[in-house]
């Protein structure tokens, strides 16, 4: 774990994303603010999303409650990184 507490949010989104989903990591490093996830990317289903979470819990050593949890926070690409931030930040 300790590699990944260099990480910004957004990278450690971009690594999270890369990993759980198995997408390239050209097609992730072009993700912009207003790039669709859930929805766009057949790879994120609810099981994705699940893994996709704990990652970034363990990765950005937060929690994650069920209740901050919504469809918009997985609409693009910036919701889910302003999430991070913010959940950092707290």
């Amino acid at each position: 774990m300790a590699e990944y507490l260099n990480l910004t949010p957004e990278a450690a989104v971009r690594a999270v994303i890369q990993d759980i989903l198995g997408l390239g990591a050209d097609q992730v490093s072009g993700f912009t603010a207003e790039t669709e996830l859930f929805g766009a990317l057949p790879e994120l289903d609810s099981m994705a999303v699940a893994g996709l979470l704990t990652e970034l819990e363990d990765r950005l050593d937060i929690m994650i409650e069920d209740e901050e949890i919504d469809g918009e926070l997985f609409e693009t690409f910036g919701n889910l990184v302003a999430f991070a931030e913010m959940k950092v930040a707290a």
